[in-house]
């Protein structure tokens, strides 16, 4: 078993050892993903931002220029026009013109070549319109902002979309990286890159992409990268990374190997332990709480090492199920008890004796044919056995559970169900087991305070047992008030600190003969017997 323990741990080290390698593309790809994500979305806001301090540099300009002509196309209108072409950054032409599109005038006395690539449309919370255009010769769109005046005519001030060429914007993009101006309604203005790539988008999450919109114009700027070349500018990250995770390996390999070698890991001493029968039994009374007599107990498991140290069942049991040792615990424990509990089952004919299971026991039809040997030629009767399956871990409903429990039964054995209330259970599940003793958890019993009238959740657990006809033993009882709460529920058996503590067996013995003999002289006890504090 220590060898096959040792496998395991220097397997699960190798793997763990193995992690930051693995975790080395994980880690990098959310890296680059987090940062193009950003640097994305800064570009997006940037070119949103241009177009939309056009846009309401000419709305300025356009608002200005009318406000200071009383009359268009006068001379004072077109200084005022050339005025404002001269100190605006990106205004390239004023024009009047009548609703049918008829030029008036404009601020250098030409004809204003223009071709529009979109209709009119409103912008929210502003009287001009936008409209997108080709402007002259210009490469970049236009945006051409328009204000009535009067009924018949309109004012228009056009602004370049960008302030730069299409040519040189891209320049500025990444490789394979795509840029897109539409407006809001899904016409395109500007495409840079690679035309189709947005298409290709749609149907592949492997792009980092952004997107944004020019303020309150209806103007909508897209960008997106495919991940694999935005990856590719992180090669010499990527070289550093997997180099620290390679080092950051070794190093918990060599630990590892280290660790298993130099340390004694308590689960090579507890095999070794319960070959020795350091795993002792002890006996906690069970009492009646109408009459006061002891009608059982539960026999604790303790670890008595042989320096003298006690080591209680919390600190090994969960590795015992695990690893598979808590089959050969619980025959030692069975064989104990039968020695420890063999003659006092002759004085007491009528006394019970229960033996926790854990879930692995119900997966190997072995553990009956273990009873039957220990018990068969002992002075305890198969019918004075009951074993308990605790409700923490659940069976799984195969025929080989089935078997167990059907085998059992067959012997002559009860059933129990410990810490009823805490796990898996209902009333189906119970009803199926056949169970013939229900356990109540400590955690209800501790509901129970000073004063208490009425806890639920511990009457809806007594009213079930007692409807499936179930034997009821209350466990952590601690206070006066907690056991005749009980007591006046109906629970007849009972154990706690408030009782006695868990005895060796000697201290057991003589206090069962003590009350035994201070009683009837035949009374019922239960003795309840679990590797399980």
């Amino acid at each position: 078993m220590k060898s096959k323990f040792s496998h395991v741990l220097m397997l699960l080290g190798a793997v763990l050892a193995f992690v930051p390698i693995i975790a080395v593309d994980y880690l990098l790809d959310a890296y680059v993903q987090y940062r193009e994500k950003a640097e994305a979305q800064w570009y997006v806001e940037s070119i949103s931002s241009h177009i939309n301090s056009g846009a309401m540099d000419g709305v300025a300009a356009l608002r200005q220029v009318i406000a200071a002509s009383p009359s268009l196309c006068t001379a004072t209108f077109v200084t005022n026009a050339q005025e404002a072409i001269e100190g605006g950054l990106n205004l390239k032409q004023f024009l009047v013109e009548n609703l049918d599109g008829v030029q008036y005038c404009d601020a250098y006395g030409r004809v204003v070549n223009y071709s529009p690539l979109s209709q009119p449309l409103p912008v929210p919370g502003l009287t001009e319109t936008m409209a997108v255009v080709k402007l002259g010769e210009m490469d970049m769109p236009a945006l051409k902002l328009s204000q009535t005046f009067g009924e018949t005519r309109r004012v228009s001030t056009f602004v370049p979309l960008l302030g730069q060429s299409e040519s040189a914007l891209n320049e500025t993009l990444p490789d394979s990286a795509m840029m897109r101006v539409t407006l809001t309604n899904g016409l395109s203005i500007v495409t840079l890159g690679d035309p189709s790539g947005f298409d290709r988008r749609q149907s592949s999450s492997d792009y980092i992409s952004a997107q944004g919109y020019a303020g309150q114009f209806p103007i909508k700027v897209e960008y997106a990268v495919p991940f694999a070349m935005a990856r590719a500018g992180y090669a010499d990250l990527d070289v550093a990374f997997t180099f620290i995770a390679c080092l950051a390996s070794a190093v918990f390999l060599i630990l590892n190997l280290r660790y298993v070698r130099r340390s004694r890991v308590p689960a090579f001493d507890l095999e070794r332990a319960i070959e020795r029968n350091e795993i002792k039994p002890y006996y906690q009374p069970v009492i009646n709480l109408r009459t006061g007599e002891l009608v059982g107990c539960e026999v604790l498991c303790r670890w008595e090492k042989r320096n003298g140290k006690v080591i209680p069942p919390g600190a090994f049991i969960d590795y015992a199920e695990v690893t598979g040792l808590a089959i050969p615990m619980t025959v030692s424990l069975m064989q104990q008890v039968r020695n420890d509990l063999g003659d006092l089952s002759r004085t007491l004919p009528n006394m019970k004796i229960s033996i926790n299971l854990f879930e692995g026991h119900f997966r190997d039809v072995g553990i009956v044919e273990d009873v039957q040997a220990i018990f068969g030629q002992s002075p305890i009767n198969f019918r004075q056995l009951v074993f308990e399956i605790t409700e923490r871990r659940p069976l799984t409903n195969s025929m080989t559970t089935t078997s167990v429990i059907s085998g059992l039964h067959a012997l002559g054995a009860r059933l129990a169900m410990d810490d009823a209330g805490t796990g898996h259970s209902n009333l189906a599940y119970l009803a199926t087991l056949g169970v013939d003793v229900i356990k109540i958890d400590r955690i209800f019993v501790d509901m129970i305070k000073p004063g208490t009238t009425q806890v639920p959740v511990l009457d809806g657990l007594i009213a079930m047992a007692k409807d499936l006809d179930c034997e009821i033993v209350a466990e952590g009882v601690e206070t006066e008030e907690q056991a005749l709460y009980l007591r006046s529920r109906g629970v007849l058996h009972a154990q706690g600190y408030i009782f006695a503590p868990a005895l060796k067996v000697g201290a057991f013995k003589e206090l069962a003969l003590a009350l035994n003999s201070a009683s009837n002289p035949q009374p019922r006890l239960e003795v309840v017997a679990s590797a399980a504090a």
